[in-house]
């Protein structure tokens, strides 16, 4: 994700409000355990709260005179079954809602997965890799501990200091509930305001994690390249810069901290000086009782021990909304390539492709193709060349609908690929690039993912017929064996077989050959062009070559430059025009000759 994708400082788009609402649909799928839960929750604080009042029916009942004869035993068994009850409720509680915040974990985190994939190309050309992944992983996470806080932790605590201020009200005197609401109110005013003015601090410094987090994963991706220029200590100097900004601000949020737990220290320990002094005088003169004052501080010590936990856990509430609305703010990035709410699925026919008056820019300010109009028949070739630059490989994204034409209309068997599903039209078409990346999986997996259905057989026959499975099964591992991060355990001409097999086993109706053996020397290149042909074969293919000695065969060929096309022809026909593709032709056989 781009460093300027979020403020620093101002909250992200979703208020607070918004963002844990948003939650709420992912676990009414279990509204059964989330009422029973908040069952279980009211019986726990019932208990705990009964727990004071029983015991100081046993201090009294004990401090009368009759006391040796007579040993409250109903009360210590009620004051054994309160203390049980209330931790086993709230036991219960965690077992029974632990399946909904697993599960909204787990749909949150399918629903954002979903929607990245269905962002544009553009989106994912910007966004940096590890930062992304850390939104989501911090995102999914802080979705368990809104659940646990808000429902479990805040709720629950702030319930209980509410039924202690009537009790204390009803029982002893309206001081006493006085003072317990008036420490609440101060305490959580203390908390909301100071952490509040913190979590600037909080944001910049989740920020710069990404930010580093992205930069280390980037660099690690790109470990060649770094070993090729010796640039280690560069990389680990631009990573340390994040790092430092990081810690600063880290240092900052640790500061604001202290401020924060002093002021809350203080609160509680006005509040509980005052109500124990209160009933101490009240014992002293006679209008209490000493299980009053044994109440008393027996509801203390209940009340403000998760009293004092309440500043940990809004923190920890507000981390966690600003982890889900970064994580939301995903969801929020629009679709740049949407279907029409009308699109049908594509109906290939012969599979022609026509491109009619097609103009198209990345940016308005820099256009890349200007009215382009040209037909592939069905099951015919055309290649595209050029010199780099020219708009080639647009060619590709477009066709494949990565990006939409700005003007005119790309048409399948005459159908506007604008209005077709998305699904289909990708079905329909096959993609050898040149730059071949596989996942980190076996070679079976890699091929196999051109038709996960696929049987095994038909996985083996298209290895075959790409000529790889002699070099498959030579391997100790066979098919079993792990190609490695974005294949690099493999040769370039074994990732370009690995990639040409798993879009044979695809079948597609349509072929692109995206400047697919630029990247191999001649040999391999001769050796993979003849396969290429053949799975081209009786397809409508659409081939873009930097070496046109890869482009001989093809039904017609187009020369571009800066966006237009500026001749066309067959490989002969092009020669005796004596044109560019002349030139380039004959640059490209005096540049091979020494090498020969």
């Amino acid at each position: 994700m781009s460093p300027h994708s979020s403020t620093d400082t101002e909250p992200a788009t979703p208020t607070d409000l918004r963002a844990i609402g948003r939650l709420f649909p992912y676990m009414w799928e279990f509204r059964g355990r989330v009422f029973l839960s908040l069952a279980l929750l009211l019986g726990a604080k019932l208990a705990s709260v009964s727990v004071p009042l029983v015991l100081k029916q046993i201090i009294d009942t004990l401090g009368k005179s009759q006391a040796s004869l007579v040993l409250p035993l109903t009360l210590i068994i009620a004051y054994g079954l309160l203390r049980f009850s209330s931790t086993t409720f709230a036991d219960l509680r965690d077992v029974v809602f632990a399946k909904v915040t697993q599960r909204a974990m787990r749909r949150v985190s399918l629903v954002v997965f979903e929607h990245l994939h269905a962002l544009s190309l553009r989106f994912h050309l910007e966004r940096q890799t590890g930062g992304v992944t850390r939104d989501i992983e911090r995102g999914s996470k802080a979705i368990s501990s809104l659940a646990g806080f808000l429902l479990f932790r805040i709720t629950p605590t702030v319930l209980e200091i509410l039924m202690v201020a009537v009790i204390l009200f009803v029982k002893l005197d309206w001081v006493f509930g006085l003072i317990t609401l008036a420490t609440l109110a101060a305490y959580i005013g203390f908390t909301v305001t100071i952490t509040d003015w913190r979590t600037q601090f909080v944001r910049r410094a989740n920020t710069l994690d990404s930010e580093a987090y992205g930069r280390a994963i980037d660099s690690l991706l790109n470990y060649e390249t770094v070993k090729y220029f010796g640039n280690e200590r560069y990389e680990a100097q631009r990573y340390d810069a994040r790092l430092a900004e990081w810690e600063q601000v880290s240092l900052q949020s640790q500061q604001s901290l202290g401020l924060l737990n002093a002021a809350q220290a203080g609160t509680i320990a006005i509040g509980v000086t005052l109500m124990i002094l209160r009933a101490a005088n009240g014992v002293v003169h006679g209008t209490l009782t000493l299980g009053d004052l044994v109440m008393v501080n027996a509801y203390l010590l209940q009340m403000f021990q998760p009293l004092s936990f309440l500043g940990v856990m809004y923190r920890q509430i507000k981390q966690s909304i600003a982890d889900v609305e970064r994580m939301f703010t995903l969801l929020q990035r629009p679709r740049e390539i949407e279907d029409a709410s009308d699109a049908s699925r594509l109906s290939v026919l012969g599979g022609e492709v026509s491109f009619e008056n097609v103009s198209f820019s990345y940016n308005a300010d820099r256009p890349i193709l200007h009215a382009l109009n040209f037909t592939i028949p069905a099951g015919k070739t055309l290649a595209v060349v050029g010199t780099s630059g020219a708009g080639k490989s647009t060619l590709a994204r477009l066709l494949f609908r990565f990006y939409d034409v700005n003007q005119g209309c790309i048409r399948i068997d005459g159908q506007d690929i604008r209005k077709v599903t998305q699904d289909s039209l990708r079905a329909a078409i096959g993609v050898v690039p040149q730059d071949t990346v596989l996942f980190n999986d076996s070679i079976y997996y890699n091929i196999a993912y051109g038709r996960p259905d696929a049987t095994r057989d038909e996985v083996i026959n298209a290895a075959r017929a790409t000529h790889i499975l002699n070099f498959i099964v030579s391997l100790p591992q066979g098919w079993e064996t792990i190609v490695g991060e974005r294949g690099l355990k493999l040769s370039g001409g074994e990732k370009q077989r690995v990639a040409i097999a798993r879009t044979l086993l695809k079948n597609p109706a349509i072929l692109i050959l995206d400047e697919a053996t630029s990247a191999l020397d001649t040999k391999t290149e001769k050796a993979i062009q003849s396969e290429l042909l053949e799975i081209a074969r009786n397809r409508t293919s659409l081939i873009i070559a930097h070496r046109l000695s890869t482009v001989i065969e093809a039904d017609e060929i187009l020369v571009m430059e800066a966006g237009h096309i500026v001749e066309r022809g067959r490989h002969a026909e092009l020669l005796s025009k004596n044109g560019i593709y002349a030139l380039m032709w004959t640059m490209q056989q005096q540049a091979e000759e020494p090498a020969a």
